[in-house]
């Protein structure tokens, strides 16, 4: 069992959409502090290589947002419904790339015969400005 499996446990035992946390209740349902690198931001994000804990609430189906590292609270929210999850959707952790294509369709439009690698002729050079 993962140091962190009771954090999965949890989060797959709720109803809600959203879950709100403190990091304090986070502690208290694993049995352990959280490292000190819970005070950075990057630390909550949801890249499945970040870090063990992160693993566990993707895992879970959930992703964090409205983290706040000096109020030490955070929500996890459930990245698909739990109707999905049992019509056997992807889990958060596979299918990304089509979620994030559905999302997007229709929000950028590329002229036809319009070259996405031409150079616009923009200079990005901070020291002509």
């Amino acid at each position: 069992m993962g140091k962190y499996d009771p954090l999965k446990g949890f989060l797959k035992a709720q109803a809600a959409e959203r879950v709100p946390m403190t990091f304090a209740d986070i502690e208290r349902l694993v049995g352990a502090p959280l490292p000190k690198s819970k005070q950075y931001p990057a630390w909550w994000s949801n890249n499945p290589s970040n870090n063990t804990m992160t693993q566990a609430w993707l895992d879970a189906g959930f992703t964090t947002e409205q983290v706040d590292p000096a109020g030490e609270k955070l929500v996890f929210r459930r990245v698909e419904s739990r109707a999905a999850s049992r019509s056997g959707a992807p889990s958060p952790r596979t299918g990304w790339l089509e979620r994030l294509r559905a999302k997007m369709a229709g929000t950028v439009r590329v002229a036809p015969g319009w070259d996405l690698t031409n150079p616009t002729g923009e200079i990005w050079d901070a020291e002509r400005e």
